[in-house]
């Protein structure tokens, strides 16, 4: 199954798929959709979409799932995301991809442990994960969301870190334990 992470924004939309068979997670593509800030909204809105059109075709995903809304700076900032995850969306409602909406605590909690998660802890995890370095914190995110959205179609994964061998059914849980348990390998396998 492969899952496409939307994190959206009218300055840099991350976007990011991962697939997950048999309790393993594999990293398929990640990036960043960077309109010009010098253009007007709807030609940035227009870039946003027409690139994850892109990244639908190109990557084919089974489902996606992109940021909930949170409360922003103002109620512009609030308006101008909103928009952002509007045309996300869209894009994914063109291409008959269901789209599941995730608050950022439960993506945090769900990849790291804990809701209250840093940028740098996300990347930190994702790059664990899937052994791969997202391109930037957006991408990264974007993964994030996608890792959290491939574990029961979306819903917080709830998951402790456990070691390989009691690793619980979910596949969202063995992924992780596997992760960790070739990270701390290989670690032990440099001293």
């Amino acid at each position: 199954m492969r899952v496409l992470g939307i994190d959206p924004g009218l300055r840099s939309t991350g976007w990011g798929v991962v697939s997950i068979s048999q309790g393993r997670l594999q990293h398929i593509a990640n990036g960043t959709i960077r309109p010009n800030p010098r253009h007007n909204d709807a030609d940035r809105l227009t870039m946003i979409y027409q690139g994850l059109v892109s990244v639908i075709a190109d990557t084919q995903p089974d489902s996606a799932a992109i940021e909930d809304i949170f409360v922003a700076k103002s109620a512009r900032s609030a308006l101008r995301l909103g928009m952002a995850r509007g045309v996300g969306i869209l894009a994914c409602g063109a291409a008959q991809i269901e789209v599941s909406e995730i608050a950022a605590r439960a993506v945090k909690k769900a990849v790291v442990g804990t809701g209250t998660a840093s940028k740098e802890q996300i990347q930190d995890m994702v790059a664990r994960l899937l052994q791969v370095r997202a391109l930037n914190a957006d991408a990264a995110d974007a993964l994030a969301i996608a890792i959290a959205a491939s574990n029961d179609a979306g819903k917080p994964a709830g998951i402790a870190l456990r070691s390989a061998q009691s690793a619980p059914d979910d596949p969202l849980s063995k992924a992780i334990s596997l992760a960790l348990a070739r990270d701390d390998a290989k670690h032990r396998g440099k001293t």
